[in-house]
């Protein structure tokens, strides 16, 4: 999981517990930035790629747990870009807007 690859998450094998934990990872962060359908294309692309940073940190850290070795001023590096992602996309939940009471019952009579 070294290179980057804008269809990453596309290609990991749904079956597996890693695609999804990965996917429900960015359904949530989508869902505390207020809903992938408020996001714009940059944020969706900031959010697959903080996704992406947190797996690759995540796994040399398994690889540290099992005892191998890893390249700590990578994984330093990688920590760093993902605090600098975290940053540019917020670190607070955003509240979506809630409909109105009429329009909440405009849409439940349709």
């Amino acid at each position: 999981m070294g290179t980057y690859s804008d269809d990453w998450i596309e290609r990991l094998d749904g079956r597996t517990r890693l695609a999804q934990a990965v996917r429900d990872r960015l359904s949530s962060l989508e869902s505390d930035l207020g809903g992938r359908d408020l996001l714009s294309y940059q944020e969706r692309s900031i959010a697959k790629r903080a996704i992406w940073l947190e797996t690759l940190i995540e796994q040399r850290e398994a690889a540290l747990a099992r005892g191998q070795e890893i390249d700590q001023g990578a994984h330093v590096q990688a920590i760093n870009s993902l605090i600098g992602v975290w940053k540019s996309l917020g670190l607070k939940r955003r509240a979506r807007e809630a409909p109105t009471v009429a329009e909440y019952l405009r849409g439940r009579s349709a």
